[in-house]
């Protein structure tokens, strides 16, 4: 008999500086987008769990201390279940508009890794993966789409 269940899942975190509070006008299609997107992605075929608070979302989350940095988490099957997501529909449509709600940044805002299935990684995890990447450039231990790595022992 054999065990077909994932060892490893596809934790992302992807964080961008606000232009603007999050009340504005300026930010009022990003906030509408919100819980369709939301919707979406937690029926997504691959999707695991995402990061989220009372309100159903982690808008009242900040990453790095930084009052204006927005975070957002998430676990997924793999990378082929989390790209499906990301270029479809009203993500596809507000990832497009990014640079009208967030600031452009040098710095890689976005990390991967793989988690042993099961796990719920923290933003203070987060932070040290999105810190890694920054430092080393993508390896197994924190990585993105463009230079992704298997799941495995050293992923972790």
């Amino acid at each position: 008999m054999t065990n077909d269940a994932p060892r490893y899942e596809l934790a992302q975190v992807n964080i961008g500086r606000l232009k603007h509070p999050l009340d504005s006008a300026e930010l009022k299609d990003f906030m509408d987008g919100l819980d369709p997107v939301n919707a979406v992605a937690d029926a997504a075929d691959g999707f695991v769990w995402r990061l989220q608070t009372e309100s159903g979302n982690a808008t009242d989350l900040r990453f790095f201390g930084d009052d204006t940095m927005l975070v957002n988490m998430s676990v997924w099957r793999d990378t082929d279940a989390l790209t499906a997501f990301m270029y479809q529909g009203l993500h596809r449509e507000l990832l497009a508009r990014r640079y009208e709600f967030f600031q452009r940044l040098t710095e890689p805002m976005t990390a991967l890794w793989w988690v042993p299935a099961g796990h719920r990684p923290s933003v203070e995890e987060a932070e040290k993966r999105v810190l890694h990447l920054r430092a080393h450039g993508p390896t197994p231990h924190a990585f993105t789409l463009r230079r992704a790595f298997a799941a495995g022992p050293d992923a972790s």
